[in-house]
């Protein structure tokens, strides 16, 4: 029991925060990508909007250079575990049994197909408590996704020293 007690206390220094004008710039980049996003659902009368896709941004902007917030990542990572969130429902019905066990096949398959995406592990759940049809993998999935990545490409590009994406 010791030793999973001192595992568990880590051995790393904790990371330095970023400085005032950085954190800004991620801060406004998440911004913009939150309201074209949302500015075009209400345009188009169009449901592109979810909530995990507040924590893409945050990989999309303050952590560009992750592998978690490469443009395959992102939407195929929301793809994926989304649409095993909707197979899961269609097969077994709703229920908690069901959610986590659809939690836990779509972070095995975003694993598998190398399009792991934290924030995409949120998708099965709101999949259940929202219980849409397949239609929801174009939008808001589909379409949010794909805008977060373009709004990432260009103000990432745009910042001196950034480059986006480390790879596709």
């Amino acid at each position: 029991m010791l030793k999973l007690v001192r595992k568990m206390a880590g051995t790393g220094q904790s990371p330095n925060p970023a400085r005032a004008t950085v954190a800004v710039l991620c801060g406004l980049g998440a911004t913009v990508a939150i309201l074209v996003v949302s500015g075009l659902s209400q345009l188009f009368e169009a449901e592109l909007m979810m909530a995990p896709f507040g924590a893409s941004c945050f990989l999309a902007f303050a952590l560009p250079e992750s592998p978690l917030a490469q443009p395959r990542n992102i939407v195929f990572g929301h793809l994926i575990a989304t649409g095993v969130g909707l197979a899961i429902l269609a097969f077994l019905g709703p229920g908690w049994p069901a959610m986590a066990l659809a939690v836990g096949l779509a972070v095995a398959a975003m694993q598998w197909t190398g399009t792991g995406h934290a924030p995409a592990g949120a998708d099965p759940i709101v999949v259940f408590l929202l219980q849409p049809g397949f239609g929801f993998l174009l939008t808001p999935v589909l379409a949010g996704a794909v805008l977060i990545v373009v709004v990432a490409l260009l103000f990432n590009n745009l910042q001196p020293g950034r480059r986006y994406p480390i790879y596709w």
